[in-house]
């Protein structure tokens, strides 16, 4: 193909004729796609038409769309990136930040109707003669100069309260995981609305054109209690480029990305530039944006060849980083092993970097399995604070730490002195936050004495991500794309932004 060709890309021979009669998009791919793959390289999108701090408009956007992206950002942004580790299952907030002494006294009694409150509980235990209510089986001490309580389950993360910001009062709609884990990424409990990774990238474009300005990282060490869907990070109706790329651990982090056995980077190059034109024709015949966004995705492609074994390769740090962030951080693709990739692609200025650790769904035997958990993520995610810190990157980043919802104070099934297990809980749970714009060493909003209702200070689901969009300069409420004869946002139509918690 590459020597039969003109000036202006008029294509010789009979199998192009169609194309050059204007083939419908479905015979372009198939017929383009060169046998190499090139249809799963869609999951890659690249930045072309974002260069660094510029607006992201482009021409194939709406004038109106346009308008929004060039007001961006709305406010002077505290956050340049943002690392959000997502504990998928829903860790117990009685045994890791939410102290609860007078609940020792109340082991095995039913849970009071006044609490209840005829609250909605789950199918797994709304068959329960009674609710017996728990303590937690761990100890409780304080730590830091802000003497906030932490469980003996995180002994590396008590040395950093003085660092993050507990929010001990959030709380969700959604009770069962797939509809809370989509309620938190999306901002709504039905699958099919963008990211909050994609709304990011949509918003404020990329910093580094050789990285995806979104990327995800999924634990291989943690049980695979609850399954995880790429429409978590998927860019829903936004243009395809803004959806997260996830990093595996194996021989190729990204699929696709290597060159086939035989062919090296020039051959690349030259079957780029001429998909590229082939792309290019198509989209003058048609005017179909996500062609465009197809190109940028190939560009990306290419570039990230070089950039993703770059930043992959860990061989030049020292051995104390390695015992920072625990045994596990050498091992690729473990909760550790991520936490330090994560903090090697902050540096390289990715967008937005989201760690998935499954397994925190403990429904019996908690004891062991939130014991299990805290070994695997304890070590690792302090080290990432403490790393982010001494290099001066965490005054502008944000780091995140939560699940999609808590847990009961009562015990699901049987319970035992040493064994019990909590169902399902979003009335309230607690997640952290660090870094830009956060003021450190604070705990806000309150539980009762059962953590079971918030007393003080609520924090919605859409407050925390009103919240995390206005730490990167957004106005949570201004940052819009219309789909479907309707604007949407990432909040849908609540939010309010938590002032007491930023400096």
């Amino acid at each position: 193909m590459g020597h039969h060709h003109e000036k202006d890309f008029r294509l010789h021979g009979e199998e192009f004729d169609p194309l050059n009669n204007k083939m419908d998009r479905r015979d372009f791919f198939i017929k383009t796609s060169m046998g190499i793959g090139a249809l799963a390289l869609g999951s890659l999108f690249g930045n072309k038409f974002f260069a660094k701090n510029r607006p992201a408009v482009s021409a194939a956007t709406s004038d109106l769309e346009n308008e929004i992206l060039r007001a961006l950002p709305h406010i002077a942004p505290k956050a340049k990136r943002v690392v959000y580790l997502f504990m998928s299952g829903g860790p117990s907030q009685l045994e890791t930040f939410d102290y609860k002494p007078k609940l020792v006294n109340l082991l095995g009694q039913d849970l009071p109707d006044s609490v209840r409150q005829g609250q909605r509980l789950t199918g797994m235990s709304a068959n329960q003669s009674t609710l017996p209510m728990v303590p937690s089986f761990c100890k409780f001490h304080q730590h830091g100069k802000s003497q906030t309580w932490v469980s003996d389950l995180l002994p590396f993360t008590s040395k950093i309260v003085d660092d993050i910001c507990l929010v001990k009062s959030v709380h969700s709609e959604a009770i069962n995981h797939d509809p809370a884990i989509t309620f938190f990424q999306t901002g709504n409990q039905l699958p099919g609305r963008p990211s909050i990774g994609s709304w990011l990238s949509y918003g404020l474009g990329s910093d580094n054109e050789n990285l995806p300005t979104f990327i995800v990282l999924v634990s291989k060490n943690a049980p695979k209690d609850q399954p995880l869907y790429a429409r978590l990070w998927g860019n829903g109706f936004l243009p395809s480029k803004h959806q997260g790329v996830q990093f595996g651990s194996g021989k190729d982090p990204v699929l696709f990305l290597n060159n086939p056995e035989g062919y090296d980077g020039e051959d690349r190059q030259e079957m780029l530039d001429y998909l590229s034109k082939l792309n290019e024709m198509q989209e003058s015949a048609y005017g179909d944006p996500e062609i465009d966004t197809r190109i940028s995705q190939y560009e990306m492609a290419y570039r990230m060849q070089t950039s993703v074994p770059e930043v992959m390769d860990v061989s030049d740090e020292p051995e104390e980083v390695f015992e920072l962030y625990g045994p596990d951080s050498k091992d690729p693709g473990t909760y550790a092993a991520n936490c330090l990739l994560a903090r090697k692609l902050l540096e390289k200025d990715v967008k937005f970097v989201q760690l998935y650790h499954q397994g925190w769904d403990q429904h019996n035997s908690l004891p062991s399995g939130i014991a299990q958990q805290c070994k695997a993520t304890d070590q690792p995610t302090a080290a990432l604070i403490m790393d982010l810190k001494r290099r001066g990157l965490l005054e502008d980043t944000l780091v995140i730490w939560g699940g999609e919802f808590g847990r009961t104070v009562y015990s699901q099934g049987k319970l035992t002195a040493n064994d019990y297990g909590r169902d399902h809980h979003p009335r309230c749970f607690t997640m952290w936050l660090a870094g830009a714009g956060v003021k450190p060493g604070i705990s806000f909003g309150e539980t009762d004495d059962f953590s079971y209702n918030i007393v003080k200070d609520p924090v919605h689901v859409h407050d925390f991500q009103a919240t995390l969009l206005h730490l990167t300069g957004i106005d949570h409420e201004r940052l819009t794309y219309k789909f479907q004869g309707r604007r949407f946002r990432l909040t849908d139509v609540e939010g309010k932004v938590v002032k007491e918690i930023l400096t």
